[in-house]
This record gives structure tokens, sequence and C-alpha cells, in this order.
């Protein structure tokens, strides 16, 4: 639980913590950017992590951000080939694990618990069965959807060639538009006053499809 209390207050105070870790650690902190998104999107047991808020944020400093006195900035130049690169690597070895072991990670335990929880497959096949191979792009900006996207493409023995192409795609999109979203407008003093109500709104237009299906799925069983 505190671990998970931990990782809420890592997510919504995204700046204090990126500030820190820029000023204690220098250029490493391009590393730890890397390995964040590299885990959230390449191993299946880790879907919680950041990602629309980390790219928001990273994009953020590397337009510079100031406190007390002292910068903190990142590279774009940096971050975007490099987040690129975390984000299709995750992908691919995600693919991987799916296609060659998936099932029987689906199967793994952890005191009587499934690590990879059936839920989020279902959730993750749902979007599948609806919106084709596109799914891979789209589920770069729904959030646990995104992690289990790959996997699943992997399961269900999706034609490689056709999956890296959307792979591709989505990575290249999801890390520029967040990216420069962050930079472009993150050092707006509406932005910087209210970081963690940003945050939230951010959150809150990833989930957003799901919400939408989850709505349209229940009238749906309803009207039957």
């Amino acid at each position: 639980m505190d671990l998970i209390n931990q990782l809420i207050d890592f997510i919504l105070h995204l700046d204090s913590y990126l500030f820190t870790m820029i000023m204690d650690y220098g250029n490493w902190i391009y590393l730890i950017l890397f390995l964040i998104v590299f885990v959230e999107t390449g191993l299946v047991i880790m879907p919680l992590l950041p990602g629309d808020s980390l790219l928001f944020a990273a994009g953020t400093f590397c337009a510079g951000v100031v406190q007390n006195g002292q910068t903190a900035e990142l590279s774009i130049f940096i971050v975007i080939p490099l987040l690129i690169c975390a984000a299709l690597i995750g992908d691919n070895l995600n693919y991987y694990i799916g296609k060659n072991i998936g099932l029987k990670v689906m199967q793994w335990k952890i005191r009587k618990k499934q690590i990879v929880k059936q839920a989020y497959i279902d959730k993750t096949q749902a979007f599948y069965d609806k919106h084709g191979p596109k799914t891979i792009i789209i589920a770069r900006y729904v959030p646990i959807v995104r992690t289990f996207a790959p996997f699943v493409a992997g399961v269900g023995q999706m034609n490689f060639y056709k999956y890296i192409k959307f792979s591709i795609i989505g990575a290249f999109t999801w890390v520029f538009a967040l990216t420069l979203l962050g930079y472009f407008f993150g050092r707006l003093p509406f932005v910087q006053n209210n970081f963690e109500t940003v945050i939230f709104g951010i959150i809150g237009l990833s989930v957003l499809p799901m919400v939408i299906e989850f709505i349209r799925a229940k009238i749906k069983s309803k009207s039957e």
C-alpha cells in the first residue's frame, strides 16, 4: 500500500521530483527517463508507471524550470529521440514476451494472485475487437491498455511487420505530441502554479476512451 501511495505522490508531483532528480543526478536523468518509459511499455507486470504525464513533465523541463533561483533543464533534442527508442524497444520486448511465453506469463501468481490481471487483458482485447491493428496506435494514449496492447498482439500472433508499422507510428506520435505539449505550454504560469491539476487533466483525458467504451457497453447490454 505504501508503494502505491508513493507512486501516486510521484505522479502528482512530477515537477518537484524531476527538478530534484535533475539537480541531483545530472545527465543520469536521461537514463532514468528512458528506463521508466521502457518498463511501462515493455513489462506487462508494470502497467501503472506514469507515461503521458511523464512525457508532458519532461517536455516542460526541456523549456527550463526555475525553482528557488536554480534552473533545471533537459535537452529536447535528446529527450524526444531517447524516449521514442524507449517506447519502441519496450513495445517490441512486450510483443516478443506475448508471442513466445504469453500464455505462461498469464498464469504467473504471487501469493495466489495473478500478476497479469485478466481484466486488463480483456479490456485490451476489446480494443482490438473494435479497432483492429490500429489499436497499437490508439492504445498509446490509454494508460494500462498501452502496456498490454503489444503483449496481446504477441499472444494473438499478429504479423510482426504489420505490428511494427503501427508500433513505430504510435511511438513517434505519442512522444512528439505530449513532449512538445509540455515544452510549449509547461512554462505558462497557470500550468506551473496548478501542475497537479494539469496532471489530473492529462490522466483524465487519457482514460476517457476507456470510460466511454465502458458506458457504451453498459448501455448496449441493457438494451439487448
